[in-house]
């Protein structure tokens, strides 16, 4: 019998496409039809390894069946079928045009998300806690640019719970460099319709921090898309956090943030200037590292039971 492989599910699937794919489009209906069990892999991520298997066919077999059209992301066809005039110019326009999905929730409803990832989650800050304290736009003094120059959420971690205390006063007094500052730009969604956009607004408004970053709820999964994210990260060094309400201790940092040295002084004194959440965010950070002592009740409160908020508040049902 026959070895059904990655090329036969993807000319089965385009037998009946009616429009280009991309590989993951391709992966993902061979999935809905249960075609790709037919398929014997035990790799955990098949459809980069359909994608690969295409784009080699397509390259280097003169007697391939398949055809790619398009660029970026590049998308796949069969041959002797015809591609309507301005079909993949149509496709890429209702991507960029697309709209935010619906939803029962604010961004604001998502900061203790945010929070309790922050403060709890192991793989962040190398396990070390952050509290954070959300920024709000309406208090600053020029409304009209505050959301490209304020982040909605800002954080701090100092180890006082792990360093001597008579290291943290030396600190102090020399380098001062225990303290770490971050900075978090929250979006409901990210797609191709709003990732630029989203992205520069948060490098616009990290830099003062020692790290920034764009966290999301809902990303979307294209592999190409992915991929400009992952760019954009190691270019321009913001981020990306993805929050997962279904299983929030499953949220992860999709890519890292470049750290930074040292703080940004000026940028953060005209912060404090013009907005007063972020002046009163500061002191309470100055009072902490001055006494030695945190006191979380100034910061954002990190919830308990953050189940249980999600099922109240953002009316999603965690599958823990």
């Amino acid at each position: 019998m026959a070895t059904y492989t990655f090329l036969d599910l993807a000319i089965d699937i385009l037998e009946k496409a009616e429009k280009p794919l991309t590989y993951h489009e391709i992966w993902q209906r061979g999935e809905e039809s249960g075609l790709t069990k037919k398929i014997d892999s035990t790799g955990k991520t098949p459809w980069q390894t359909l994608g690969a298997r295409l784009y080699v066919d397509v390259r280097d077999n003169d007697s391939s069946k398949i055809v790619k059209v398009g660029n970026r992301p590049a998308r796949f066809y069969l041959k002797g079928r015809n591609v309507p005039l301005g079909t993949i110019e149509k496709i890429e326009i209702a991507e960029v045009q697309q709209k935010e999905p619906k939803t029962t929730y604010s961004e604001l409803e998502l900061h203790p998300l945010l929070t309790y990832f922050a403060y709890t989650n192991p793989t962040f800050n190398r396990g070390r806690s952050i509290l954070t304290k959300t920024i709000f736009h309406q208090k600053s003094k020029k409304s009209g640019y505050s959301e490209w120059t304020h982040p909605d959420i800002v954080g701090f971690h100092i180890p006082l719970e792990d360093w001597d205390p008579d290291i943290i006063a030396f600190n102090r007094l020399s380098d001062n460099n225990l303290l770490r500052m971050f900075s978090f730009e929250m979006k409901k969604s990210l797609n191709k319709a709003n990732y630029r956009e989203s992205y520069f607004q948060a490098v616009s408004n990290s830099s003062w921090a020692h790290e920034g970053y764009l966290v999301a709820v809902d990303i979307s999964k294209d592999d190409a898309f992915r991929s400009e994210l992952e760019r954009l990260a190691s270019s321009f060094g913001v981020g990306i956090i993805h929050l997962d309400p279904t299983d929030i201790d499953s949220s992860r940092i999709l890519y890292p943030a470049r750290t930074r040295d040292s703080l940004d002084w000026e940028t953060m004194n005209k912060l404090c200037e013009q907005n007063s959440d972020f002046s009163t965010f500061v002191k309470d950070v100055k009072n902490a590292l001055t006494n030695a002592t945190i006191y979380p009740s100034v910061f954002d409160e990190v919830k308990k039971d953050i189940d249980e908020y999600i099922r109240k508040t953002l009316k999603i049902t965690p599958s823990t």
